[in-house]
């Protein structure tokens, strides 16, 4: 059930949000939770039940990993995290990874003349999500810097929470537990001030996000003995702004559905495309994961604290799996690789901060901008060779221009929905605008919330009562 579409917008989250604001305030965790399995359900199917299953594992454990005040268990309970921790990635590989990996020894197999079989497993919805929350859940309690749920409903809500439970955010344990305990309290303003970032996010859905896709479909659809200058650097640039506005399109209504429900969800954008840097870039795209991997994997590895080699090694690491979380496929692996080595390069040479002249600032975040455009061709590619392709043609130059097919799918509607979405990537690094919907009340934030609630709501309803919407990117992760 995606967020974009009528059967969401229209009669499952009204019928959610009246029943929680009208339920006593300890049945609402209990409302957040069977809404939230309900939802999964309806798209998951079956591999509910693998949801659940790792649900009561993580639950189940997290009662033995909590420390006494003498810690006189911690060997116990670090072999019980271990454990648990070892559960939960071991699910993420097999019904992530399996297919891939047993594909690539097929293909061995077949250069030695041999034969391997290839398993196909249907990938649940969300999975590295709800994995990466419950690897949180265990090792925040394991710490120490949070108690262990002691009832089931609010363990399910925490997990399962339909807002951020498909694509994020990427809740820590830590960010959240204090507001699942029951009862907990709800306002109307919490829906006032949800709404308008609900309806942002919405409107950069379906009015950029979905307007740029056939032309990002087409662009990287065209064969490689069609490709050209500009067809390249179009749709490596129209995609970088449809994923941007579909990304963090739906954070924004991740969070300002959460809002609503009554809960503080953390931010995951903040206008990362005016970043100066790469790394800067990092601390804006997709926050909440760059938080996830800092304080569960580049920390316990050491950090920056053991000098270079090992911060080299430790930031390869990261990125090495940031790429592979997000899919089975060696052109994520690269952009992991990539992003990587471009951190490592600005860590090597002291180029991580940002310059204060002007016009440096101004040629530093051209470069940074052009990398990530670069990146994300092997992010999107199908595979590695269309990527190659893409970017040998990116730095070839020529004069053939658009194809028929690319040209015609840059109508006049497309042409200025892609100039609205280049004039919001330039704009400055602050103010960042769905928190200042959410919780301003300046002229400007006023003003806004006018324009997305009014006229923006008005178009984004048209256009999914039309039905042009589109799953969103990051379901497929």
């Amino acid at each position: 059930m995606s967020f974009a579409s009528p059967l969401f917008l229209w009669f499952f989250t009204p019928v959610v949000l009246a029943t929680v604001l009208l339920s006593p305030r300890h049945w609402r965790n209990g409302v957040v939770a069977g809404a939230s399995l309900l939802f999964y359900a309806a798209g998951a199917g079956p591999t509910t039940l693998l949801l659940l299953a790792c649900m009561v594992v993580n639950f189940a454990a997290g009662h033995y990993l909590e420390p006494d005040e003498q810690d006189t268990n911690r060997k116990r309970r670090r072999r019980l995290l271990f454990g648990v921790v070892g559960f939960d990635v071991a699910v993420l590989v097999v019904w992530k990874y399996a297919g891939f990996a047993t594909e690539q020894l097929a293909g061995f197999a077949r250069l030695l003349g041999g034969d391997f079989p290839v398993v196909h497993l249907l990938l649940p919805i969300g999975i590295s999500f709800y994995t990466f929350h419950h690897i949180s859940y265990v090792v925040d309690i394991y710490r120490g810097e949070r108690p262990a749920l002691r009832k089931p409903v609010a363990f399910v809500t925490y997990i399962a929470m339909f807002p951020q439970l498909v694509a994020g955010p990427i809740v820590r344990y830590r960010e959240i537990a204090d507001q699942l305990p029951q009862p907990r309290t709800h306002r109307l303003d919490d829906v006032a001030s949800g709404f308008p970032r609900f309806a942002l996010g919405l409107c950069k859905k379906v009015i950029i996000a979905d307007s740029l896709s056939p032309l990002v479909e087409q662009c990287f659809a065209t064969p490689a003995d069609q490709m050209t200058f500009a067809v390249a650097w179009l749709g490596a640039i129209t995609y970088t702004l449809q994923l941007y506005f579909d990304f963090s399109g739906y954070s924004d209504m991740a969070i300002g559905l959460g809002r609503m429900l009554g809960f503080r969800l953390p931010e995951n954008f903040a206008r990362p495309y005016s970043s100066v840097t790469i790394t800067e870039f990092w601390r804006r795209w997709h926050m909440s994961l760059s938080r996830w991997f800092r304080d569960y994997v580049y920390i316990p590895l050491g950090g920056n604290r053991s000098g270079a080699a090992k911060t080299y090694r430790n930031l390869c690491i990261v990125f090495v799996l940031t790429g592979l979380w997000h899919g089975a496929n060696w052109t994520f692996l690269v952009w992991g690789m990539f992003h990587g080595a471009l951190l490592i390069i600005e860590r090597g040479y002291g180029l991580d901060r940002a310059p204060t002249d002007p016009l440096r600032r101004v040629g530093r975040r051209a470069l940074t901008v052009a990398l990530v455009v670069f990146g994300w061709v092997f992010f999107r590619a199908a595979d590695l060779g269309q990527a190659l392709v893409m970017i040998g043609h990116m730095l070839l130059p020529d004069f053939s221009g658009l194809t028929d097919e690319v040209d015609a799918a840059l109508g006049n509607q497309v042409l200025v929905v892609l100039l609205v979405a280049l004039a919001i990537l330039f704009m400055p690094a602050s103010p960042v605008t769905g928190p200042m919907l959410e919780s301003s009340r300046g002229r400007t934030a006023t003003v806004l919330r006018a324009v997305v609630m009014g006229p923006g709501l008005l178009w984004a309803t048209i256009l999914v009562a039309t039905g042009t919407f589109s799953p969103f990117l990051y379901y497929q992760f």
